[in-house]
């Protein structure tokens, strides 16, 4: 009746770590389980490897960096690529300027993407996670786009 990856969701449902409003941090961040960020980041953000994980990003958030994680709820500003394996929702003030690649997406009326909507099946998502163990953590921002 209940998937694992269901119960897997559910627990990263709750937020572990929460960046503020009035915070801006600069680097990469690396984590498990829940996510929220009301602040700045300048830098990737990355969920560790086979644990559940969920990114809230609110509508005053604002990301400037990729992002690999398997559940994102993005309601802020993002300049770079999103990547979620499971699953992706763009609320109405979502603002993507970089490609997403999903396996399941969720657009509210409203959000934008500038750039592309990529689908990645079952057999893809090893490919992403391949890419992003060979990500090299010196590139930075201006190198990407």
């Amino acid at each position: 009746m209940f998937s694992s990856k269901k119960n897997k969701r559910r627990k990263a449902a709750r937020i572990d770590t929460l960046i503020g409003e009035n915070t801006h941090l600069k680097g990469d961040i690396h984590f498990s389980g829940g996510l929220r960020i009301d602040g700045v980041i300048t830098g990737n953000i990355i969920a560790d490897e086979g644990e559940p994980a969920l990114l809230t990003l609110s509508e005053k958030g604002r990301i400037e960096g990729e992002v690999r994680v398997p559940f994102q709820i993005i309601n802020g500003d993002v300049k770079g690529n999103l990547y979620a394996v499971e699953h992706i929702e763009l609320a109405n003030k979502a603002r993507i300027n970089g490609n997403v690649f999903y396996k399941l997406l969720e657009m509210a009326v409203g959000s934008e993407v500038n750039g592309q909507l990529i689908h990645v099946g079952e057999a893809e998502e090893t490919d992403l996670n391949l890419e992003h163990s060979q990500t090299d953590p010196n590139l930075n921002l201006e190198q990407q786009t």
